[in-house]
């Protein structure tokens, strides 16, 4: 079965920057989406953004538009969200997911299979 490990998180100041990583394991698809969610306190969980084979799309948060890039090592299996300019808002536990559905859109509806959480916590 695959498995998500995500790492990355940390406390950085506002203004700061981050990436966070997700390395894939047992991984045997041809085709995927793949991404990250977060989940702040009190808050619904949040899909963040997301890249597809299916289409080739990307996908972003309106949120985090201009201000947070994924990409992906297809040699190592591992997907990152490198988050510049961040903000207290920001502050969340960051989880990669993937699914088997190849298109952010289904993606985003909920995903096959999830990592552990990465908590991001950025200070004013």
């Amino acid at each position: 079965e695959v498995q998500l490990q995500a790492s990355g998180g940390g406390l950085v100041q506002a203004g700061g920057s981050l990436r966070l990583s997700c390395a894939a394991s047992e991984f045997r698809f041809d085709d995927y989406a793949i991404g990250w969610f977060r989940q702040a306190p009190g808050k619904e969980r949040e899909g963040v953004s997301c890249f597809s084979t299916g289409d080739g799309r990307t996908y972003y948060a309106d949120s985090v538009k201009g201000r947070f890039t994924i990409s992906s090592d297809n040699a190592k299996n591992t997907v990152y969200l490198q988050m510049d300019n961040l903000k207290p808002e920001d502050t969340a536990v960051y989880y990669c997911a993937l699914d088997t559905a190849p298109f952010c859109s289904a993606w985003l509806g909920g995903s096959d299979y999830w990592g552990q959480g990465t908590q991001v916590t950025v200070s004013s």
